[in-house]
Protein backbone atom coordinates (compact mmCIF):
# COMPACT_ATOMS: atom_id res chain seq x y z
CA UNK A 1 0.00 0.00 0.00
CA UNK A 2 2.74 2.33 0.94
CA UNK A 3 4.10 1.99 -2.68
CA UNK A 4 0.68 2.33 -4.21
CA UNK A 5 0.49 6.12 -2.29
CA UNK A 6 4.34 6.31 -3.32
CA UNK A 7 3.72 6.06 -7.07
CA UNK A 8 0.36 7.88 -6.95
CA UNK A 9 2.50 10.98 -5.56
CA UNK A 10 5.24 10.85 -8.07
CA UNK A 11 2.75 10.53 -10.79
CA UNK A 12 0.87 13.57 -9.10
CA UNK A 13 3.86 15.55 -9.12
CA UNK A 14 4.47 14.42 -12.72
CA UNK A 15 1.33 15.72 -13.90
CA UNK A 16 1.14 19.02 -11.98
CA UNK A 17 4.60 19.77 -13.78
CA UNK A 18 2.95 19.13 -17.55
CA UNK A 19 0.03 20.70 -17.06
CA UNK A 20 1.75 23.75 -15.13
CA UNK A 21 3.83 24.13 -18.58
CA UNK A 22 1.31 23.56 -20.70
CA UNK A 23 -0.92 25.92 -19.25
CA UNK A 24 1.55 28.74 -19.45
CA UNK A 25 2.41 27.60 -23.04
CA UNK A 26 -1.29 28.22 -23.95
CA UNK A 27 -1.50 31.54 -22.52
CA UNK A 28 1.83 32.57 -23.87
CA UNK A 29 1.15 31.15 -27.36
CA UNK A 30 -2.27 32.97 -26.96
CA UNK A 31 -1.11 36.70 -25.94
CA UNK A 32 1.89 36.42 -28.39
CA UNK A 33 -0.16 35.38 -31.81
CA UNK A 34 -3.23 37.57 -30.64
CA UNK A 35 -0.38 40.35 -30.54
CA UNK A 36 0.98 39.40 -34.35
CA UNK A 37 -2.73 39.22 -35.31
CA UNK A 38 -3.62 42.65 -34.34
CA UNK A 39 -1.03 44.21 -36.65
CA UNK A 40 -1.82 42.09 -39.44
CA UNK A 41 -5.54 42.34 -39.99
CA UNK A 42 -5.45 41.97 -43.81
CA UNK A 43 -4.35 38.28 -43.35
CA UNK A 44 -7.46 37.32 -41.60
CA UNK A 45 -8.90 34.06 -43.32
CA UNK A 46 -12.88 34.19 -42.28
CA UNK A 47 -13.29 37.76 -43.42
CA UNK A 48 -16.54 38.49 -42.11
CA UNK A 49 -16.43 36.24 -38.74
CA UNK A 50 -15.11 37.10 -35.24
CA UNK A 51 -14.51 33.80 -33.33
CA UNK A 52 -12.44 36.11 -30.59
CA UNK A 53 -16.44 36.23 -29.12
CA UNK A 54 -16.02 33.18 -27.61
CA UNK A 55 -12.78 33.93 -26.03
CA UNK A 56 -13.82 33.86 -22.00
CA UNK A 57 -15.76 29.89 -22.80
CA UNK A 58 -12.43 28.96 -25.00
CA UNK A 59 -10.28 29.50 -22.66
CA UNK A 60 -12.68 27.73 -19.36
CA UNK A 61 -12.82 24.38 -21.36
CA UNK A 62 -9.32 24.57 -22.90
CA UNK A 63 -8.27 24.88 -18.88
CA UNK A 64 -9.92 21.12 -18.48
CA UNK A 65 -8.94 19.43 -21.61
CA UNK A 66 -5.41 20.33 -21.23
CA UNK A 67 -5.53 18.38 -17.88
CA UNK A 68 -6.65 15.38 -20.18
CA UNK A 69 -3.82 15.60 -22.26
CA UNK A 70 -1.54 16.21 -19.96
CA UNK A 71 -3.03 13.00 -18.03
CA UNK A 72 -2.24 10.84 -21.48
CA UNK A 73 1.02 12.39 -21.08
CA UNK A 74 1.80 11.80 -17.51
CA UNK A 75 0.71 8.02 -18.29
CA UNK A 76 3.24 7.56 -20.80
CA UNK A 77 5.81 8.53 -18.73
CA UNK A 78 5.16 7.19 -15.68
CA UNK A 79 5.04 4.11 -17.13
CA UNK A 80 8.61 4.35 -19.08
CA UNK A 81 9.63 5.42 -15.89
CA UNK A 82 8.42 2.45 -13.91
CA UNK A 83 9.54 0.03 -16.51
CA UNK A 84 6.15 -1.02 -17.51
CA UNK A 85 7.30 -0.75 -21.22
CA UNK A 86 10.06 -1.50 -23.37
CA UNK A 87 13.17 0.46 -22.43
CA UNK A 88 12.95 3.62 -24.80
CA UNK A 89 15.45 3.97 -27.27
CA UNK A 90 18.20 6.41 -26.11
CA UNK A 91 18.81 9.69 -26.86
CA UNK A 92 21.31 10.99 -29.16
CA UNK A 93 21.41 14.35 -31.26
CA UNK A 94 22.12 11.82 -34.61
CA UNK A 95 18.84 10.11 -34.16
CA UNK A 96 16.72 12.93 -32.72
CA UNK A 97 15.49 13.82 -35.99
CA UNK A 98 14.49 11.02 -37.47
CA UNK A 99 12.82 9.87 -34.52
CA UNK A 100 11.05 12.69 -34.04
CA UNK A 101 9.97 12.91 -37.51
CA UNK A 102 9.27 9.17 -37.05
CA UNK A 103 6.82 10.18 -34.09
CA UNK A 104 5.62 12.96 -36.01
CA UNK A 105 4.17 10.89 -38.97
CA UNK A 106 2.68 8.09 -36.38
CA UNK A 107 0.47 10.63 -33.91
CA UNK A 108 -0.53 12.29 -37.23
CA UNK A 109 -2.45 9.12 -38.56
CA UNK A 110 -3.52 8.77 -34.55
CA UNK A 111 -4.90 11.66 -35.00
CA UNK A 112 -6.87 11.68 -38.56
CA UNK A 113 -8.21 8.43 -37.57
CA UNK A 114 -9.94 9.64 -34.02
CA UNK A 115 -10.61 12.94 -35.56
CA UNK A 116 -12.62 11.04 -38.18
CA UNK A 117 -14.22 8.86 -35.69
CA UNK A 118 -15.00 11.86 -33.75
CA UNK A 119 -17.10 13.13 -36.86
CA UNK A 120 -19.30 9.88 -37.27
CA UNK A 121 -23.00 10.10 -36.00
CA UNK A 122 -22.00 8.10 -32.55
CA UNK A 123 -18.94 10.36 -31.49
CA UNK A 124 -19.76 13.73 -32.79
CA UNK A 125 -21.57 14.54 -29.40
CA UNK A 126 -18.16 14.66 -27.99
CA UNK A 127 -16.25 16.54 -30.61
CA UNK A 128 -19.16 18.92 -31.03
CA UNK A 129 -17.97 21.72 -28.61
CA UNK A 130 -14.90 22.12 -30.79
CA UNK A 131 -17.12 23.21 -33.52
CA UNK A 132 -19.33 25.93 -31.87
CA UNK A 133 -15.91 27.71 -32.96
CA UNK A 134 -16.75 28.18 -36.52
CA UNK A 135 -13.70 30.79 -36.97
CA UNK A 136 -11.30 29.68 -34.58
CA UNK A 137 -8.88 31.58 -33.03
CA UNK A 138 -5.13 31.17 -30.70
CA UNK A 139 -7.93 29.81 -27.42
CA UNK A 140 -9.78 27.64 -30.15
CA UNK A 141 -6.86 24.73 -30.48
CA UNK A 142 -7.67 23.18 -27.11
CA UNK A 143 -11.41 24.04 -26.49
CA UNK A 144 -12.36 20.74 -27.09
CA UNK A 145 -14.62 18.27 -24.91
CA UNK A 146 -13.03 15.53 -22.39
CA UNK A 147 -13.88 12.39 -24.49
CA UNK A 148 -12.82 14.30 -27.60
CA UNK A 149 -9.22 15.20 -25.69
CA UNK A 150 -9.30 11.38 -24.64
CA UNK A 151 -9.47 10.07 -27.72
CA UNK A 152 -7.22 12.70 -29.81
CA UNK A 153 -4.43 12.75 -27.35
CA UNK A 154 -4.64 9.30 -26.23
CA UNK A 155 -1.53 8.72 -28.40
CA UNK A 156 0.94 9.08 -25.61
CA UNK A 157 -0.47 7.19 -23.10
CA UNK A 158 -0.41 3.92 -25.85
CA UNK A 159 2.53 4.75 -28.12
CA UNK A 160 4.77 3.84 -25.69
CA UNK A 161 3.76 0.26 -25.09
CA UNK A 162 4.28 -0.12 -29.28
CA UNK A 163 7.34 2.20 -30.20
CA UNK A 164 10.00 2.91 -27.38
CA UNK A 165 10.39 6.56 -27.90
CA UNK A 166 12.55 8.51 -24.95
CA UNK A 167 10.59 10.96 -23.03
CA UNK A 168 12.37 13.99 -24.98
CA UNK A 169 11.01 12.82 -28.17
CA UNK A 170 7.62 12.20 -26.60
CA UNK A 171 7.96 15.92 -24.89
CA UNK A 172 9.19 17.45 -28.18
CA UNK A 173 6.28 16.16 -30.20
CA UNK A 174 3.84 17.16 -27.45
CA UNK A 175 5.48 20.78 -27.43
CA UNK A 176 5.42 21.20 -31.41
CA UNK A 177 1.99 20.02 -31.22
CA UNK A 178 0.50 22.55 -28.79
CA UNK A 179 2.78 25.80 -31.09
CA UNK A 180 1.18 23.89 -34.55
CA UNK A 181 -2.55 23.64 -33.50
CA UNK A 182 -2.60 27.09 -31.70
CA UNK A 183 -1.28 28.89 -35.33
CA UNK A 184 -3.31 26.20 -37.03
CA UNK A 185 -6.39 27.71 -34.76
CA UNK A 186 -5.34 31.43 -35.01
CA UNK A 187 -7.19 32.88 -37.68
CA UNK A 188 -4.95 34.18 -39.38
CA UNK A 189 -2.41 32.94 -42.22
CA UNK A 190 1.33 33.50 -41.89
CA UNK A 191 2.36 30.19 -43.36
CA UNK A 192 1.17 30.09 -47.12
CA UNK A 193 3.39 29.09 -49.48
CA UNK A 194 4.35 26.24 -52.40
CA UNK A 195 5.25 24.70 -49.35
CA UNK A 196 2.01 24.09 -48.42
CA UNK A 197 0.09 22.92 -51.20
CA UNK A 198 0.38 20.03 -53.59
CA UNK A 199 2.71 18.27 -53.97
CA UNK A 200 4.38 19.31 -50.62
CA UNK A 201 2.64 17.05 -47.70
CA UNK A 202 2.90 20.41 -45.43
CA UNK A 203 0.27 22.43 -44.12
CA UNK A 204 -0.35 26.05 -43.43
CA UNK A 205 -3.35 28.14 -40.83
CA UNK A 206 -6.23 27.48 -44.12
CA UNK A 207 -6.12 23.94 -43.28
CA UNK A 208 -7.08 23.59 -39.66
CA UNK A 209 -9.39 26.97 -40.86
CA UNK A 210 -11.50 25.08 -43.71
CA UNK A 211 -12.63 22.08 -40.98
CA UNK A 212 -13.72 24.68 -38.93
CA UNK A 213 -15.39 26.23 -41.62
CA UNK A 214 -16.92 23.76 -43.90
CA UNK A 215 -16.76 20.54 -41.70
CA UNK A 216 -16.34 18.07 -43.58
CA UNK A 217 -12.52 18.36 -44.73
CA UNK A 218 -9.03 18.25 -43.90
CA UNK A 219 -8.84 15.98 -40.85
CA UNK A 220 -5.10 15.58 -40.19
CA UNK A 221 -3.05 17.65 -37.71
CA UNK A 222 0.76 18.21 -39.45
CA UNK A 223 0.36 16.50 -43.05
CA UNK A 224 -1.96 16.40 -45.76
CA UNK A 225 -1.15 13.13 -47.33
CA UNK A 226 -3.97 11.30 -45.14
CA UNK A 227 -6.55 13.26 -46.50
CA UNK A 228 -5.27 13.18 -50.08
CA UNK A 229 -5.59 9.82 -49.80
CA UNK A 230 -8.68 9.22 -48.00
CA UNK A 231 -9.95 11.69 -50.71
CA UNK A 232 -11.12 14.04 -47.64
CA UNK A 233 -8.57 17.14 -48.42
CA UNK A 234 -10.93 20.54 -49.14
CA UNK A 235 -10.98 20.39 -52.87
CA UNK A 236 -10.13 24.35 -52.43
CA UNK A 237 -7.31 24.02 -50.50
CA UNK A 238 -4.46 24.14 -52.83
CA UNK A 239 -6.36 26.26 -54.68
CA UNK A 240 -6.97 29.25 -51.70
CA UNK A 241 -3.42 28.86 -50.40
CA UNK A 242 -1.85 29.74 -53.79
CA UNK A 243 -4.24 33.18 -53.51
CA UNK A 244 -2.50 33.92 -50.10
CA UNK A 245 0.74 33.01 -50.95
CA UNK A 246 0.38 35.80 -53.86
CA UNK A 247 -1.49 38.18 -52.31
CA UNK A 248 -0.78 38.29 -48.67
CA UNK A 249 0.63 41.98 -47.55
CA UNK A 250 3.97 41.81 -45.99
CA UNK A 251 4.08 40.80 -42.68
CA UNK A 252 4.13 43.92 -40.15
CA UNK A 253 5.07 44.15 -36.89
CA UNK A 254 3.24 47.86 -35.97
CA UNK A 255 0.21 48.80 -34.81
CA UNK A 256 -0.79 51.20 -37.37
CA UNK A 257 -3.45 49.56 -39.87
CA UNK A 258 -7.30 49.01 -39.24
CA UNK A 259 -9.80 47.10 -41.22
CA UNK A 260 -13.72 47.28 -40.43
CA UNK A 261 -15.38 45.13 -37.78
CA UNK A 262 -18.14 42.91 -38.90
CA UNK A 263 -20.52 41.45 -36.26
CA UNK A 264 -21.28 38.30 -37.55
CA UNK A 265 -20.16 35.35 -35.06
Amino acid sequence: MRGFFEGLAEFSVLLAILYAVTVAVYFTLGYGITWLNNRNPERRIQKNRRGEKRKAAEIRLSLASILVTCTSVAIGLFAQYKGWTMQPWEFSWWTAAPLFLLCMVLFDAWFYFAHRLLHTKYFYKYHIEHHRSVAPTVWSNDSIGLVDTALSQGFYAVIVFIVPFSPVILLANRLFDQINGTFGHAGFEYFASRTARHPSPMLCTTYHDQHHAEFKYNFANYFSFWDRMMGTISPVYDRRVEVFEKDAPPLSLKLDRQVPEKSKA
